[in-house]
């Protein structure tokens, strides 16, 4: 048995401003409309023999998670996840994740950790990685995937493979020599010339129990850290799925260190599969420049723009039109609250300014101008002194929390579908075209009992307009 585990934990931050903190890298759409979740998804359902997928991410992504998934998973499985209260990087959520395996499966299953935003566009190569790495692991090695580099790269860590063959030749099974950090250029080159040296991609397949016995050899901290917040994390079961949330009093015990550091570095039985398989981190806006085709002056368009004299430039526009002229070598995303302007030999330092943002506690480091909640999405529309126009679209079947604001009202006019509404002491359907007043300091509550998403118009007005002026009584997604 082989059991993908997908990590789901960056935020992305030189993809800023697309990628935010509650929207990251792992939802983003490409131009076909798949999130790199999804590619990863489908890629992980591809693999002969795959009946489970466990998650790995953050408990306010979980909701938006299960959406992503839901549309492609055609063949119908089993989801598992494991809900984070924060981040604690990948040896946490790795030691997690085996935990949770041996317990449902026993030692003997095999775990494959992909990363939910990267690309990987050549996938029978992938799945042949795959089997020699299984193979490998069966055998009592912890593999990585080592990518065949491209181009002297500094942005990467490598491996370097030794010399000792651990498949048929031919295969790329090597023990491993050492793990490398990134790279100055000129060692870059030098690795790219050497033909022993690797890409660090990230990805492993391990059996599970021979993890949990190098992770207690290794990093036993880690390992028995990470067991006492199982012992207390909060865990339900569907039809469908399975779910663990780690509390946050427990978790943030764990040490905060890379699977890298803790055990790969450490262990005497670490092997590389090497192989090319399209594989790209989108770790930049440079990098996902090159999915786009470019035209004859160089150029590289998503959505609308109207260009003269300009070359070498990536504009990332869907939402209007963009104009340029006489720019060279320049990225512009433009989204509906922030527009980015930047050097292409600087796409790097992007994070700097999501950084800056998140520093000033400034929205546009968390949030877009659409939201997604569990029960749908809002947006808002205009907002000024003491009022907020927002537009709230709810699922089928889904229901906001039963709640009260101290210091705000709502007026709520149905656009399309159909509401049902608690106002106080009542509860009653509101129709396209009906509206009713919400005064501050009453229960109420939003559903849609259709079948077709109930779309509405929100006007806010008060003192006081901020998202944490929300008292709940009830909440079908646990948040009251």
């Amino acid at each position: 048995m082989i059991i993908p585990v997908v990590l789901s934990g960056g935020v992305g931050s030189r993809l800023w401003p697309v990628s935010r903190e509650a929207h990251p890298k792992p939802f983003m759409r490409l131009a076909d409309g798949e999130s790199l979740l999804q590619k990863t998804f489908l890629r992980a359902c591809a693999l002969p023999g795959v009946e489970e997928i466990l998650t790995v991410t953050n408990r306010e992504l979980y909701f938006k998670t299960a959406d992503e998934y839901r549309p492609v998973n055609h063949s119908g499985v089993g989801l598992s996840y494991i809900l984070e209260p924060f981040g604690r990087n990948t040896a946490a959520a790795i030691a997690a994740a085996a935990l949770d395996l041996s317990a449902a499966h026993g030692d003997d299953a095999l775990m494959l950790v992909l990363a939910a935003d990267h690309l990987i566009t050549k996938i029978q190569a992938f799945e042949a990685a795959v089997r020699i790495a299984a193979d490998l692991a069966r055998q009592g090695h912890l593999v990585t995937f080592g990518i065949q580099p491209e181009h002297p790269e500094t942005g990467f860590g490598y491996i370097e493979a030794s010399t000792e063959t651990l498949t048929a030749p031919g295969l790329g099974g090597f023990k491993v020599r050492r793990f490398i950090e990134k790279p100055d250029l000129d060692k870059a080159r030098e690795y790219l010339a050497s033909g022993r040296h690797f890409w660090n991609s990230g990805m492993f397949c391990f059996q599970v129990g021979t993890l949990l016995k190098e992770l207690n050899q290794h990093a036993p901290d880690v390992l028995q850290r990470v067991a006492r917040a199982m012992e207390s994390a909060r865990k339900s079961l569907g039809a469908t799925h399975r779910t663990l949330e780690l509390a946050p009093a427990s978790f943030e015990q764990v040490p905060d260190i890379s699977i890298d550091y803790a055990l790969m570095e450490k262990s005497e039985h670490v092997a590389v599969v090497t192989c090319d398989i399209g594989w790209s981190d989108i770790g930049s806006w440079n990098a996902l420049s090159e999915l786009t085709p470019a035209d004859a002056e160089g150029n590289r368009i998503e959505g609308e723009a109207l260009l003269h004299a300009t070359q070498n430039c990536y504009i990332h526009s869907p939402e209007r039109l963009t104009a340029a002229v006489g720019l060279d070598n320049l990225i512009i995303i433009d989204t509906a609250d922030a527009l980015l302007v930047a050097h292409k030999d600087r796409a790097q330092d992007v994070r700097h300014i999501a950084r800056q943002l998140k520093e000033s506690g400034h929205s546009a480091h968390q949030h877009h101008m659409t939201v997604h909640r569990p029960w749908g999405t809002y947006t808002v529309l205009e907002e000024g002194e003491r009022f907020k126009i927002k537009r709230i679209v709810v699922k089928p079947g889904a229901s906001l929390s039963l709640q009260m604001h101290h210091h705000r009202s709502e007026h709520w006019i149905v656009v399309n579908g159909m509401a049902r509404v608690t106002n106080g002491e009542r509860v009653f359907l509101l129709n396209t075209n009906e509206s009713t007043f919400i005064p501050a300091g009453h229960v109420h509550r939003l559903e849609n009992p259709g079948v077709i998403d109930l779309v509405m118009i929100e006007v806010q007005s008060g003192d006081y307009l901020g998202e944490d002026d929300i008292v709940r009584f009830e909440d079908s997604y646990g948040r009251s």
